[in-house]
């Protein structure tokens, strides 16, 4: 493996911005960012914001003398910093409070504008990129802005984890606090589902947790009861990236198709996407949307928080 040179070189942006990056497509690779990283801005899409500026960590085999990367740290020279935890909200439902729900549109503007993006350039989203969570770190990002009407949108195929294992450049200084001018349009409602549209569509539901929390073995503390909603299909994070050597990647738009025949799911069938929190299911999301093509998949955003605090029913293996 080759050591990683920390230097930004050809990596800063310039000043001058030539000419917008035309994306390739909703996922990039690390070569295709290097050679247009000048005409983009990069976010960082990050739940720890003292990652942003600690070293990469790197644990040395004594006997091959190889690396493996620990913890991927940093991010890309030139980079905006989007913390995860901020970009959702506690919205009121009815009498309910649903935590962990889309901002508003304005709120989410300023959200934006205060990790300074700008309006004239691409965004192509970095995650840490260690496991497929981290991925849907940036996939619910990238359908936050789709929501409010941003196209020029991409992620990073193997986040910084990938970067770093590949030897390319990293920078640790703090965020660049300047605003942005990005603008977020009328919300897209095509993208979004709620509880009623959920018990009432004939759409596929796909659930996006881990196999324990869809059969009702387990469950996060603020989803209410056990299993998942009456007919849901699995589709759970395993197998919706591959990991190698710590560095989680998306699959192709046709092994996603054998894995959605698979798993029972119509890959270009009306579905609707739910987990516990809104954060899995832009996951699910994103490879049923943007990578397979399927332009009918909603997500459903107050997922089973909002569905159990209504108390609405579920099936699996009951538990106490």
């Amino acid at each position: 493996m080759r050591s990683i040179v920390f230097a930004a070189g050809a990596l800063l942006f310039s000043g001058t911005i030539v000419a917008a990056a035309s994306l390739p497509g909703p996922v990039v690779d690390a070569e295709w960012l290097a050679a247009n990283v000048g005409n983009v801005q990069v976010v960082a899409v990050q739940s720890d914001p003292s990652a942003f500026i600690a070293q990469p960590v790197w644990q040395n085999n004594p006997k091959t003398g190889a690396k493996t990367l620990v913890e991927a740290n940093g991010h890309l020279p030139g980079s905006k910093l989007v913390n995860t935890k901020n970009i959702r909200v506690e919205r009121k439902i009815g009498e309910l409070s649903v935590k962990y729900m889309v901002p508003g549109r304005a709120d989410f503007e300023r959200i934006m504008q205060a990790a300074g993006l700008a309006a004239d350039r691409p965004i192509v989203l970095v995650a840490l990129g260690q496991d497929g969570a981290e991925l849907d770190d940036a996939a619910r990002l990238y359908w936050q802005l789709k929501y409010f009407g941003e196209d020029r949108v991409a992620i990073l195929d193997g986040g910084l984890a990938g970067w770093l294992v590949d030897g390319r450049a990293v920078s640790t200084d703090a965020p660049d606090a300047t605003p942005g001018d990005w603008k977020a349009g009328p919300e897209r409602t095509a993208l979004i589902a709620d509880s009623a549209e959920v018990a009432q569509s004939k759409a596929q539901l796909i659930d996006a947790r881990a196999l324990p929390q869809y059969h009702g073995l387990a469950k996060r503390d603020y989803v209410y009861a056990y299993g998942h909603i009456p007919g849901a299909h699995a589709l759970p994070p395993e197998v919706r990236a591959s990991s190698d050597g710590g560095v989680a990647r998306f699959l192709s738009a046709d092994d996603y198709r054998t894995i959605l025949e698979q798993s029972g799911i119509k890959a270009d069938a009306p579905a609707i996407t739910y987990c516990n929190s809104g954060h899995l299911a832009a996951g699910a999301w994103f490879v049923m949307s943007e990578v397979v093509g399927n332009k009918q998949v909603r997500l459903y955003d107050g997922s089973l928080h909002e569905w159990t605090l209504e108390k609405r029913p579920m099936e699996g293996i009951a538990r106490r």
